[in-house]
């Protein structure tokens, strides 16, 4: 068995079904791609909107793409058309504008609610608090083209297991008061959180996608 085959099953072993696996596929050949697809992984993370369209115009349609890295609102038209979810959205503004392309495509786009967990500035996303008020939003309820589906989050790049334990426990939480918020287009149903280094530690705290890179294809 090809190692890309055999680290997926790996991990999917280790998920137990708990969670679903997502590839992070971002700076991988389509070589690479192709190999992960025969596996038979169908979802695959890309963090850039232009290398993520140009592998999906090359590879099998029936991939489910999901955007996780830091989004421009002028990047979204270009993948309105295909794209599967956006975990990283951290801002009202970006929402109203995935919401109004995925119109223009007759599509209805899932999102997940990126929320700031972890203690670097590096990182991107909403404070509990900002989160809040979006889903609070009395304008939220006119965007019918998009629904929020849960929430993302990245854990402290740090050895110290306790610490991410604690910023997984906390975004469940969040995850589970913001239950009582559902609306039409509103139903938190994933959490996206751990990847490679911390995956086992966020299905333990109840991920429901996890999003692993280098654990399938190798470091960098």
């Amino acid at each position: 068995m090809p190692a890309i085959a055999q680290n997926i099953k790996q991990i999917e072993d280790q998920l137990q079904q708990k969670a679903r696996l997502i590839a992070v596929t971002k700076t991988k050949p389509v070589e690479m791609l192709e190999e992960t697809y025969r596996a038979g992984l169908r979802r695959f993370g890309e963090n850039k909107v232009q290398e993520m369209t140009a592998k999906y115009e090359v590879l099998p349609k029936d991939i489910e793409w999901h955007m996780i890295g830091h989004l421009q609102s002028n990047k979204v038209k270009y993948m309105a058309p295909y794209v599967s979810m956006i975990h990283s959205v951290d801002n009202f503004k970006l929402l109203k504008e995935i919401n109004k392309e995925a119109l223009k495509n007759n599509r209805v786009i899932y999102c997940l609610l990126q929320i700031f967990i972890a203690e670097e500035e590096t990182k991107f996303g909403l404070s509990d608090e900002e989160a809040r008020e979006i889903l609070e939003s009395e304008e939220l309820t006119s965007l019918k083209n998009i629904k929020i589906a849960g929430l993302m989050g990245m854990a402290s790049n740090t050895d110290d297991m306790e610490k991410v334990r604690m910023e997984f426990h906390h975004l469940k939480s969040l995850f589970e008061t913001f239950k009582s918020y559902e609306k039409e287009n509103v139903k938190m149903q994933e959490l996206s959180m751990g990847m490679s280094g911390d995956f086992q530690l966020a299905v333990e705290e109840g991920s429901t996608l996890v999003r692993v890179g280098s654990a399938i294809f190798g470091a960098r």
